[in-house]
């Protein structure tokens, strides 16, 4: 039995919790909606304001999923609760980052300046020309756009030129030494 699977998930003020018989969670706050399906091996419960998960049976792949449907169900009430953010940071010679309407223009040393477009449930702002947030209900999906964000310029480890989160640690290369034999 899994060690998080077992932790109750308080309920807050605010929070709608539902399970139909399809098996399908859904959680509603003030910030959002969500729903995520949950194995039939599991069998979720509201009891006093407290979230359950439990197994079904002791099989391996209903102990495997236990403590995985708990988080993200713990993920989803936290999610509509508060939210979720990542922060990423644009590092280069003339390197900027624009707020727009519809998501944000990055100036990173193309010919052209890019554009990238804020999904859905998500919104993403610029505290300055070198910052980036994005911030959003759904965990997995604030993760995935700022992933994108940062795929259009890997960091390079010569100069640590391009999109970075701001929590990651970019080992720097040395460069070419001339003259030394």
């Amino acid at each position: 039995m899994s060690r998080i699977g077992k932790k109750p998930i308080v309920l807050p003020a605010g929070v709608d919790f539902a399970v139909s018989n399809q098996n399908v969670v859904t959680v509603s706050g003030k910030l959002g909606k969500l729903e995520q399906k949950v194995s039939n091996l599991l069998k979720v419960e509201l009891v006093d304001g407290v979230i359950n998960v439990t197994t079904l049976n002791n099989s391996r792949e209903a102990n495997s999923q236990h403590g995985l449907f708990r988080t993200l169900i713990a993920n989803m009430v936290e999610g509509v609760t508060n939210g979720f953010s990542k922060s990423l940071i644009i590092n280069g010679v003339g390197h900027k980052v624009f707020e727009k309407p519809f998501g944000i223009e990055l100036k990173i040393g193309y010919s052209h300046p890019v554009i990238f477009e804020a999904p859905e449930g998500i919104k993403i702002t610029c505290p300055s020309q070198q910052d980036i947030k994005v911030t959003g209900y759904d965990k997995q999906k604030v993760g995935q756009v700022a992933a994108n964000i940062r795929a259009i310029q890997p960091v390079e480890p010569y100069h640590a030129y391009g999109i970075r989160y701001a929590d990651e640690v970019v080992i720097r290369k040395e460069g070419k030494t001339a003259g030394k034999k």
